[in-house]
């Protein structure tokens, strides 16, 4: 009898967590996006340079919607995984670059650091950059936020680079 009184609270609790842990699970998902840039041949080495913005729509009440929820619902959105790599030409890498930095606006709210890599490795041609711990909520709900990209070339660049983004930002919401 002991024994049943003693293992019920512990069973109580297991249950407990286990289930917040399913609801919590629920309640996150995940919305990725790529895009594509093209970085002329033109750029000077050792100085920062801005490169032309993105406009990326969103459609996140359409993600929201797909996942039992909506904008208001919205708690939390952080950016998970920010990946670059070089699609064109083929043999290209990033050697031509030292370092990236990336940034997120809309029109009504300032620009932040969205990730960031410093010394990046030669002879690769994807990199994961770090992302910040900056709450997104604000960016992702709007109808488009805009991406602009800082970079630091380290050597020159002969021919025309297109470079793809693929991000993923990961969403904590209350259901409908």
């Amino acid at each position: 009898m002991k024994k049943i009184l003693f293992l019920a609270p512990v069973l109580v609790v297991l249950a407990f967590l286990s289930s917040c842990d399913k609801l919590d699970k629920l309640l996150t998902f995940y919305i990725e996006d790529s895009q594509s840039v093209k970085i002329a041949s033109n750029f000077p080495i050792g100085q920062v340079l801005p490169l032309t913005p993105i406009t990326v729509p969103t459609r996140s009440d359409e993600k929201f919607k797909n996942e039992n929820t909506s904008a208001n619902l919205v708690k939390d959105v952080k950016l998970d995984r920010l990946t670059l790599t070089v699609t064109d030409p083929s043999t290209e890498n990033f050697d031509f670059l030292q370092s990236i930095s990336l940034y997120i606006s809309t029109d009504n709210n300032d620009r932040i650091l969205l990730a960031s890599k410093d010394n990046i490795p030669t002879g690769v041609n994807t990199i994961q950059l770090t992302p910040t711990t900056e709450k997104l909520d604000k960016y992702i709900k709007a109808s488009s936020y805009t991406l602009s990209t800082e970079a630091l070339i380290r050597k020159p660049i002969s021919r025309d680079i297109t470079i793809r983004t693929d991000s993923r930002f990961k969403v904590t919401a209350d259901p409908l």
